[in-house]
């Protein structure tokens, strides 16, 4: 009997295609098969399948079906009030850490796997996994995506279509291919909330 976790947690080489990795993975990629299908009106089966789905999920957590991951939310962590529009990615083959209020636009990626770049041990199927971390009441843009190892802070804004390759401090506006930071979030964002529109006086 393998040890999962040790496996794929261990940021070590391996081989995922192994028999006994597969078959284990195969239940999980059921039970997201599963929710996949299920309808619109069926918000309340939703949730209480990703409290069976994920690691760990808070209250008020939201998926817009449909959903990938490699092993169906098992090495995923939600907080509270995390949002995910239509077809997040999640390749968790190792943890992926999403804090609080955070929210994901269209067709974002969070990939925590990858593969050598030497050609000889790729085509025999290796693999590494490195954790991902999302900070509270960030806000992902849409097809974002976030490679493995990264750390991303609180608060943070990634603008839609960038590739988050480097860690990102908290509190900013990251944007680009390789993203960079923009700039920091600061007083003006107090009273514009796009462009020049005005926040409303009642919501300050």
């Amino acid at each position: 009997m393998i040890d999962l976790d040790k496996i794929l947690h261990s940021e070590n080489l391996y081989l995922p295609n192994e028999k006994e990795i597969m078959d284990e993975q195969t239940k999980y990629l059921d039970r997201l098969y599963d929710f996949n299908q299920t309808r619109p009106t069926e918000a309340g089966r939703r949730a209480k399948m990703l409290k069976e789905m994920f690691a760990e999920i808070g209250e008020d957590c939201y998926i817009e079906p449909p959903f990938y991951s490699n092993w169906g939310g098992r090495n995923v962590h939600f907080g509270n009030h995390v949002y995910a529009n239509f077809n997040l990615t999640l390749v968790d083959d190792t943890h992926i850490y999403v804090g609080d209020y955070t929210m994901f636009g269209p067709n974002v990626t969070v990939a925590t796997a990858g593969h050598p770049v030497l050609p000889e041990l790729r085509q025999e199927g290796y693999q590494y996994n490195f954790p991902v971390r999302i900070g509270k009441n960030c806000w992902i843009g849409a097809n974002a995506v976030i490679v493995p190892g990264v750390t991303i802070g609180d608060n943070v804004v990634i603008g839609a279509g960038s590739v988050v390759t480097k860690d990102i401090p908290s509190n900013v506006v990251a944007v680009g291919n390789p993203c960079r930071v923009l700039r920091d979030i600061g007083e003006r964002d107090r009273e514009y909330y796009f462009k020049d529109k005005k926040i409303p006086d009642i919501l300050k």
